[in-house]
């Protein structure tokens, strides 16, 4: 009879113990696809947390132009960047803030007074510090964003705002240190600084109402210089990326000084558990796979040892070992297909429930400062891949392969005569 039709029926003729291997296969399968769909979503975790989170690099250096800054900008590592050139503007149309304490006798000096705005070019104003760690919000409108770059927009502070009954859609004149050009600003967002204003005088274009953000081109005609940049933020991947970015930055600053500053704290806080997460899950599947090929060695086993009687006719009737061998083993294996298609069920449910428990505790436990509004984290999602299905089901037949062809050595030493002879 052929080995395969006989371990066919050997299963139906065993229901219980079949009932049996097939509930230790469905819980080892189950959990061998609840690591693989861990390892998946935190993956995913950590390529969502490079795109929104990122590493922040700071720039600065006394060659560095916004030409530069957006040649470094298009690098392969750059996920988003800032440059920030900061000036001094005159105002048209409006009245600037001024501080409300007496100025002393001291600061009555004969010094040219400096124009009352501060103006800073900017390109994506959700990178500014102040923005990302929510010091400032926007209370109407919006930020300034890489599509205003050839725009003459401008975000205004909520005190210059109400001073001048300024809301979004107005439109307001910016005049140049030197005195010899006027740039209209159509207001597109107001914010609110939470800085207090000094207690002491200060010079307008120092108060923190009377500083304004702009696209870095509409800065660049308001300023009389070369229009230097104070300084570029960069948002890459990972840490890791730093020291291509660094190398990229030496190559097109030449050999002047520049400071290079990386802050991966955020990253770190937020990258890091997930990580862990993962290296969790990538040792339980190792563990399950051990621990399932042993004890499905030792129930194999003990089927062996218990079945020696029907080994020792099936030798004695001419049936080679191997065969014998290769019945445990398909029996084994038909067992362990059909507990992939119920581990698909029962896994899916469960590891859902351990991902909102394991990524969503380390994400929330660990964010370092409020998300930005297009980077809500979403609770991990644990959605079942064909390539994790093929892994499961690859994992299974291998420890089947295993837990009967290692108990399986036995059947080779094995000899008719002593089996049916054997008093035990």
């Amino acid at each position: 009879m052929n080995f395969v039709k006989r371990a066919g029926l050997s299963l139906r003729a065993r229901k219980v113990r079949t009932a049996v291997l097939l509930g230790i296969f469905v819980v080892i399968c189950t959990l061998l696809l609840g690591g693989f769909l861990l390892q998946g979503a935190t993956a995913r975790q950590e390529a969502d947390a490079q795109r929104t989170i990122g590493v922040d690099v700071t720039l600065k250096g006394k060659a560095l132009t916004p030409a530069l800054a957006d040649r470094l900008g298009s690098s392969p590592q750059v996920h988003r960047y800032n440059p920030r050139l900061p000036i001094e503007a005159g105002a048209r149309g409006i009245e600037p803030l001024e501080s409300d304490v007496p100025r002393s006798r001291g600061d009555r000096s004969g010094a040219k007074t400096p124009r009352p705005l501060a103006l800073n070019g900017v390109r994506d104003s959700g990178l500014l510090l102040p923005f990302s760690y929510g010091s400032n919000k926007i209370t109407a409108g919006r930020g300034i964003t890489p599509e205003d770059a050839g725009r003459r927009v401008a975000m205004v502070e909520k005190r210059l705002a109400s001073k001048n009954g300024l809301k979004v859609g107005d439109t307001i004149r910016a005049l140049s240190a030197d005195g010899k050009s006027t740039v209209p600003l159509t207001v597109v967002g107001i914010y609110r600084d939470a800085t207090p204003d000094p207690t002491r005088w200060t010079p307008p274009h120092l108060l923190p109402g009377n500083t304004l953000y702009v696209p870095v081109r509409a800065a660049q005609q308001l300023s009389p210089g070369t229009g230097d940049l104070a300084e570029a933020v960069f948002r890459i991947g990972s840490p890791e990326q730093a020291e291509q970015l660094h190398a990229e930055a030496r190559r097109l600053l030449g050999t002047g000084p520049f400071d290079f500053r990386v802050n991966d704290k955020a990253y770190k806080d937020q990258v890091r558990p997930i990580q862990r997460v993962g290296t969790f899950a990538r040792l339980i599947v190792q563990l399950i796979a051990l621990a399932g090929a042993l004890i499905l060695g030792l129930i194999v086993m003990l089927q062996i040892r218990e079945r020696r009687d029907e080994l020792g006719m099936l030798l004695s009737l001419g049936e080679k070992k191997w065969k014998l061998i290769g019945q445990h083993t398909v029996e084994v294996a038909a067992v362990a297909l059909p507990a992939v298609a119920l581990a698909a069920l029962a896994g899916q449910i469960a590891a859902q429930q351990v991902g909102d428990a394991l990524l969503g505790h380390q994400e929330s436990a660990s964010l370092p400062r409020p998300r930005s509004p297009d980077a809500v984290a979403d609770s991990p999602e644990m959605r079942v891949q064909p390539s994790d299905l093929g892994k499961v089901a690859g994992i299974g037949l291998g420890i089947s392969l295993v837990s009967t062809v290692v108990p399986g050595i036995g059947i080779l030493r094995l000899h008719p005569r002593s089996i049916l002879t054997d008093s035990e």
